[in-house]
């Protein structure tokens, strides 16, 4: 089983609520979604492993069980070209939980007109195989999202 923390502050939402129908629609995969706090921030590893795509807005990390997680930083951010995103990792790089993948500003995402939610997707995952998937409440980075069978 994994267990899957946010990589960072806010609230959290539930994917159904991501302006996005590819994310709210799961058609990506099962998981949740975070409002972030609006201020300067690091978005961290969600789990321990190895960091197997890594654009500026958004990073994938597969653990030891083969469980994917992507964390995406914001919805459409990709068309920001990376602006205001700051790689703190390399691609292949092994990353514990909580350490430091991307930095970036929520309240930049929002000027520039992009939404700042952040969907956290359990990749190629089954919706009965997620348990305990926080959908509302405030939370710090680190805290849990979700276990993953």
């Amino acid at each position: 089983m994994t267990t899957v923390t946010s990589p960072i502050a806010g609230r959290a939402i539930g994917l159904a609520a991501v302006p996005d129908p590819v994310f709210s629609g799961a058609m990506v995969g099962p998981g949740t979604a975070i409002d972030p706090v609006r201020e300067p921030a690091t978005a961290v590893s969600p789990v321990d492993g190895v960091i197997v795509s890594l654009h500026p807005h958004a990073f994938v990390v597969v653990d030891a069980d083969g469980h994917g997680v992507l964390t995406h930083l914001g919805i459409d951010t990709v068309q920001l070209n990376g602006e205001g995103f700051e790689l703190l990792v390399n691609k292949g790089d092994t990353v514990t939980r909580g350490q430091d993948i991307v930095r970036w500003n929520p309240v930049a995402v929002e000027e520039a007109g992009k939404s700042p939610v952040c969907p956290i997707v359990a990749l190629e995952a089954t919706p009965d195989a997620l348990a305990d998937v926080r959908e509302d409440g405030d939370l710090k980075a680190g805290d849990t999202l979700f276990t993953w069978q």
